[in-house]
């Protein structure tokens, strides 16, 4: 009698086992699907803001959701819902448009019907000038060898500041561009680190020496997966997972749940 119970409270316990790790399962699903999604920051493109490392946390009801807000992409309705238009200046994570199983992260710069140019490195946005004010130099250590590159802060007509890399104003495949109108249901994107980033200035038509492998041109609205909202963790990747020993000083501790500009 006392086995068959031994073995009736054995069953019993792992049935409430699995039953606890469904309901965290499930939890983790729900938040992911509904609520937030963590990025990882895999290159330097928006530098200064982001380094590689830092694993931001995206707010999914920050622009309502599509098919794209949901593991697997399952193509259950048409659109955004609830519709809701993104900002000028909004850092954001969404899906590239030819290849909607990679997810991507940068900055809106044009909104649908603008008319978005580069002209020697300066920004222009429907005709106007963007406003820079240089900040200095800072050292760009994410290459193969630290360099100093010059730190601006620009700010938009709408009063949304940020700060941006620019090694130069002339030379780089994305200094100088045609101007591009922003097409309906669309939305232009660049990275912060200017000289190096794969984003909207780039597309079939435009990308000087094949210097973009991934030309992006404009972005769908039901391609965004939401606004990126802050660093939930941030690691320098001096260590490999294998080395625990290494972990605590891989970490950069001040980034903790640091604001995105």
């Amino acid at each position: 009698m006392k086995a068959k119970a031994k073995k009736k409270q054995q069953r019993t316990g792992v049935i409430a086992f699995v039953l606890d790790l469904a309901w965290i399962v499930g939890i983790v699903v729900v938040v992911q699907s509904f609520l937030v999604q963590p990025f990882s920051i895999p290159s330097g493109s928006m530098l200064p803001g982001l380094l590689v490392g830092d694993r931001v946390v995206a707010l999914k009801f920050s622009y309502g959701y599509s098919r794209y807000s949901f593991p697997f992409s399952p193509n259950l309705f048409a659109g955004r819902l609830p519709a809701r238009a993104l900002e000028r200046g909004d850092v954001a994570v969404f899906r590239l448009p030819s290849d909607p199983k990679v997810d991507f992260i940068k900055r809106v710069i044009g909104l649908p019907g603008d008319r978005i140019a580069v002209r020697g490195g300066r920004l222009l946005i429907n005709g106007q000038t963007v406003e820079r004010k240089p900040l200095g130099e800072m050292a760009d250590t994410e290459g193969p060898a630290p360099r100093a590159v010059r730190v601006y802060q620009e700010t938009l007509a709408n009063g949304r500041a940020y700060r941006i890399f620019e090694m130069s104003d002339a030379g780089r495949p994305g200094d100088d561009t045609p101007e591009y109108v922003v097409p309906a249901g669309h939305y232009f994107m660049m990275g912060d680190n200017r000289d190096n980033s794969c984003d909207s200035r780039f597309n079939d038509t435009y990308n000087p020496g094949g210097g973009c492998p991934t030309p992006m041109g404009y972005v769908p609205y039901i391609n965004f997966v939401g606004r990126a909202s802050f660093v939930l963790f941030s690691s320098d990747s001096s260590a490999d997972w294998w080395e625990v020993w290494k972990w605590p000083f891989a970490v950069r501790y001040g980034r903790f749940l640091a604001g995105i500009e």
